[in-house]
């Protein structure tokens, strides 16, 4: 299957309209019309349902979309790698983040590390732990920052100098506000907002068989859409801390969790990975650095 004509069936997908694709793509209307039917015959499927003014994906082609858009990331990343592999000065380096306070001390080694190596190209991706690992897994990422312990049979990784605390962020109006921490007794009866994931994984840690006295009103990946139901008083989020404004002019306020739960963050790389250079000195740069701050 070539790439090329890949990126030709991405360009129609997304524009849905033949005619502004071939203006994108710097080819003629013709071309571009013989490419998508011979991309047809050699899978066997339409992909394409044509209108007067306009085109649109069939199943079939919505399933090749996603699978195109991993092979066309993946070939151009292999394309930048080779092009950069003599180049001591720079690079790519692709990362898929966990939502986390601790990213700063991601964000401080790629300032520190770019000083040295003026010409890196660093691309982020977020998502929560399927979507980072997903990629990852493909080869689309070089590393994956991840909340929580990962599976040491398929990855290796390098914990953060500091854990995440959890609390609970609310309205600065609500009774709860008076308290100092958050118990599982002051949570009996709440609408709770929480992702998925965490209260899955996370939250049982913390109240162990008490998490079905628990109700949770609605699951988030991201804390920031959660805090926006929560300043509505539509429940109350819990979350790690300073992902949300909690500020004093926010309306919201942030509770630590007692007995307190922290969750570890971790750099995480493939086993046996194929590092490209700037990749390999980003990782023994980091290792070095976190090393130094937990021993401070």
């Amino acid at each position: 299957m070539d790439i090329r004509i890949l990126r030709y069936f991405l360009a129609v997908a997304r524009e849905e309209n033949m005619t502004k694709a071939a203006e994108q793509l710097h080819v003629t209307q013709p071309t571009l019309s013989k490419a998508l039917r011979s991309l047809e015959e050699e899978l066997g499927k339409k992909l394409f349902t044509r209108h007067s003014f306009s085109i649109r994906l069939t199943e079939e082609g919505h399933l090749l979309r996603n699978r195109a858009e991993d092979l066309v990331s993946m070939a151009d990343k292999i394309t930048q790698e080779f092009v950069t592999l003599d180049d001591i000065t720079g690079g790519d380096i692709y990362f898929g983040l966990a939502e986390s306070f601790q990213i700063r001390y991601l964000a401080r080694e790629i300032r520190d590390f770019r000083r040295q190596y003026p010409d890196l190209r660093y691309h982020i991706t977020s998502g929560d732990t399927e979507q980072v690992t997903e990629k990852l897994d493909k080869g689309l990422m070089d590393f994956a920052v991840l909340v929580g312990k990962p599976d040491e049979s398929r990855y290796e990784y390098v914990q953060f100098p500091e854990p995440d605390k959890w609390g609970l962020v609310f309205r600065d109006e609500d009774l709860l506000a008076e308290k100092e921490v958050i118990t599982v007794d002051d949570l009996i009866g709440l609408p709770l907002f929480c992702s998925e994931q965490s209260w899955k994984n996370d939250l049982p840690t913390w109240c162990g068989e008490r998490i079905w006295e628990l109700h949770l009103e609605g699951s988030f990946r991201l804390s920031y859409n959660a805090s926006l139901f929560a300043k509505e008083g539509l429940g109350y989020l819990l979350t790690l801390d300073h992902l949300v404004d909690t500020s004093a002019v926010s309306g919201l306020v942030f509770r630590p969790l007692t007995p307190p739960l922290t969750t570890e963050l971790y750099l995480i790389w493939k086993k046996y990975q194929a590092f490209s250079p700037i990749a390999q000195r980003f990782l023994k740069h980091v290792k070095a650095s976190f090393e130094s701050i937990k021993g401070q």
